[in-house]
């Protein structure tokens, strides 16, 4: 092996590397492609909405979890704002009652969605298994699974294009959510990113930084397969 090859990546370079993860990203999982040209049943969209109202009440619980264990308070002045853009305070609700806004908006019963008697049991494992790594990781850790956020605006602004001509159906409040976190996203990479790049150092610790972001890939990717399984794509039902 040569002696480059034993040097780390310089911070473009790193950067450049975990922007690239972006090609595993979720919005690429036939259930996403399908949801996002119009071809999903309406059964299949409530679906994918009471599925990841899990996932939406699991962010701040995992936020919390990474500021429990953050030392700096710098770091957790700004890591709080995530847990209150979810939780929400008053008269701003947050993501969560946006989330719930969006299942009224496509027809579900918010009490059957807060009940989670629908969540899929592998949906509910990928996302178990996101909070105990927040928990148990350290927060340098925990901070670089959150940059899935880098891919995070171009899924919304795909919703945002798409769905109101593909499913008029759906009452337009109901996309309040994804507006939301377009400007929300963005600034939460600006810390996490920073965090990343400063953290991780060597060849060895940018590899580990590299495989934590395809294991918060592979949550995200694990839920869209639980949910195809489940509910199919548009009249084909799938397994």
């Amino acid at each position: 092996m040569g002696i480059a090859e034993n040097l780390p990546w310089n911070r473009e370079e790193f950067e450049q590397k975990l922007r690239a993860k972006g090609d595993r990203y979720h919005i690429y999982h036939p259930y996403h492609v399908a949801m996002n040209s119009g071809k999903l049943t309406q059964a299949q969209i409530r679906g994918w909405v009471c599925n990841r109202f899990y996932y939406q009440l699991a962010i701040p619980v995992k936020d919390a979890a990474v500021m429990s264990n953050m030392p700096d308070r710098d770091h957790r002045r700004l890591w709080i704002q995530r847990i209150i853009d979810h939780d929400g305070t008053q008269g701003d609700e947050g993501g969560i009652e946006a989330w719930l806004t969006l299942a009224d908006a496509v027809g579900l019963d918010r009490a059957e969605v807060t009940s989670l008697k629908h969540v899929l049991p592998g949906v509910r494992f990928a996302v178990d298994a996101y909070i105990n790594f927040a928990r148990t990781r350290p927060w340098q850790e925990a901070v670089c699974s959150s940059l899935t956020e880098l891919f995070a605006p171009e899924i919304h602004k795909e919703r945002l294009a798409n769905w109101p001509q593909h499913y008029p159906w759906i009452d337009q409040a109901g996309y309040a959510y994804f507006r939301k976190r377009l400007s929300e996203a963005r600034r939460d990479v600006d810390h996490g990113l920073r965090v990343t790049l400063e953290h991780f150092r060597t060849p060895e610790q940018q590899q580990r930084a590299l495989d934590i972001l395809q294991f918060k890939l592979d949550v995200l990717w694990t839920m869209c397969d639980a949910m195809m399984v489940n509910y199919g794509i548009g009249e084909t039902k799938v397994g």
